[in-house]
């Protein structure tokens, strides 16, 4: 359904050919303000350590609090998307966002910046759980490839810009890797109010699924936090298992009252379609072999070679670069000749990354690092565009929103699990004073000796995120080809 205004306005109607590029401006300008500051807080890490005196417990969930808040509400906000509309929902998340980055460029602790990069969080699910919606709304089956792989080249951009920028703001002062979002955030919230549409008639149930968003929020926190937790302070840990606990009650439960909901917040019948199936089994892959690759990397290049911020953003370009060489002509020839081959080939291009990565040491040449970066980097793009067009487009017009949110929630879940899982790997049997020496980025005194068991380590994980990205190649190849995708596309009755 396409609305129509009256008056005049910058943009155009929801029914001119020309709105779907409007429509994607938007959705590009939240992926690149998410990106840009996921690489500029990154890179800050080492200097919010020594300027706010935290442990590195508290590092890992200054970033992991986003991603956690994003990844248990994302769902929620799709679904809430899909009863009372896409737009609005679109534009709350850029506000919120905003406020968020203001408040966090205060915070006087851990404590305080953690609580802000939670709202940053709700904001990032509002921005996250409908982008993919929009986009799908506004352009047709056959252009929606390119249209995905726009965003991902947007995406490969804001990681360009994100640790370079990230490396310069720190020389200002940290509080500025947050405060930069606010002149993009308020642009974007303008920018989005203006010229988005909704195309898509709100659903008229309005009836919510309390208990099942009960059972998931408190659910998946307990296992993202359980997970983080135990892999930084210990599996024994009372807080662990406690959390561990609840994610085991509570997520089989929150499966069995979606199956008998009359208005589920997770509509389980998506996955019949296994074009679906395969593709969020992917991306939840896809999440979890690639996330922690730049936080080992800044790691690496702060740390153990003892690289200024600046430096070791310009070193993470080629990740970005490769992502922007690929997704582009990714989106276009999927939407040719299909997505399941190409996504595979993706994932076992950043396979073979990773694995080329654990030849790396403290005496090799940069550009044997920058080599495998740039080669993950173009897995990363021929598999990130393809794969999110083939999920979209596969199911009904009014769950694009939850189908949305589901995507976003099994990706971030999967990048939660890596950043937990990885920082278990890295830490395991380095002596304390020379992890603080690292993670302080202040590591230039420490001899190769000293390093060596971070660096056998970081090769340990990297082999992990190899046979993790093995996997997900063998997912994609089990969703149906591109004939049989569409058979099932025309025998589908929309709803």
């Amino acid at each position: 359904m396409t609305t129509t205004t009256g008056r005049r306005r910058l943009g155009v109607d929801a029914d001119h050919p020309h709105y779907k590029w409007w429509a994607l401006s938007c959705t590009s300008l939240g992926m690149l303000l998410a990106t840009v500051n996921s690489g500029t807080l990154v890179i800050a890490l080492p200097d919010l350590e020594k300027a706010l005196g935290v442990g590195l417990l508290t590092l890992v969930w200054v970033i992991l609090a986003f991603m956690i808040a994003s990844t248990v509400l994302v769902l929620t906000f799709g679904r809430l998307s899909d009863l009372f509309g896409r737009k609005r929902a679109f534009v709350a998340g850029f506000v919120v966002f905003t406020l968020a980055s203001l408040g966090a460029g205060f915070a006087g602790g851990g404590t305080d910046l953690i609580i802000w990069r939670i709202v940053q969080g709700i904001g990032g699910a509002l921005l996250f759980a409908n982008a993919s919606a929009l986009v799908t709304d506004a352009f047709p089956r056959e252009q929606l490839g390119v249209a995905m792989g726009t965003n991902v080249m947007v995406a490969g951009i804001g990681l360009v810009l994100g640790p370079v920028l990230g490396g310069a703001l720190v020389e200002i002062s940290w509080h500025w890797v947050f405060w930069f979002n606010v002149p993009f955030g308020i642009l974007g919230s303008l920018w989005a109010a203006t010229v988005l549409r909704e195309l898509v008639r709100p659903e008229a149930d309005h009836r919510f699924d309390w208990w099942g968003t009960v059972t998931f929020v408190i659910g998946l926190t307990g296992l993202t936090y359980g997970i983080s937790r135990g892999g930084i302070v210990g599996w024994n840990d009372a807080h662990t298992i406690v959390a561990l606990i609840l994610a085991v009650v509570l997520l089989p439960a929150f499966l069995v009252i979606e199956r008998r909901a009359p208005s589920p917040m997770l509509d389980l019948t998506l996955f019949a379609d296994r074009g679906f199936a395969a593709a969020t089994g992917a991306a939840f892959l896809a999440g979890l072999s690639r996330f922690a690759l730049t936080f080992v990397f800044v790691l690496y290049f702060q740390g153990a070679l003892g690289d200024d911020p600046i430096l070791a953003g310009v070193k993470l370009a080629p990740l970005a670069l490769g992502m922007l060489i690929s997704s582009p002509l990714a989106g276009a020839y999927a939407d040719r000749h299909g997505a399941r081959a190409l996504a595979a080939i993706g994932m076992v291009v950043s396979a073979a990354g990773l694995i080329g990565m654990t030849t790396l040491g403290t005496g090799s040449s940069y550009w044997w690092a920058a080599t495998w970066l740039l080669v993950n980097g173009l897995g990363s793009g021929m598999f990130n565009s393809p794969n999110t067009a083939a999920m979209m487009g596969s199911v009904p017009v009014h769950r694009r929103g939850i189908a949305g949110g589901t995507r976003m929630m099994l990706q971030n879940t999967g990048s939660v699990l890596s950043i937990a899982f990885v920082l278990a790997i890295v830490t395991a049997a380095v002596p304390t004073k020379v992890l603080l020496s690292i993670f302080s980025g202040v590591s230039s005194g420490l001899s190769d000796a000293a390093l060596r068991p971070f660096i056998h380590n970081m090769h340990v994980a990297l082999w992990v995120l190899a046979a993790t990205a093995v996997l997900g190649a063998g997912v994609s190849l089990l969703r149906p080809s591109r004939e049989k995708q569409a058979v099932a596309d025309a025998a589908r009755v929309p709803a």
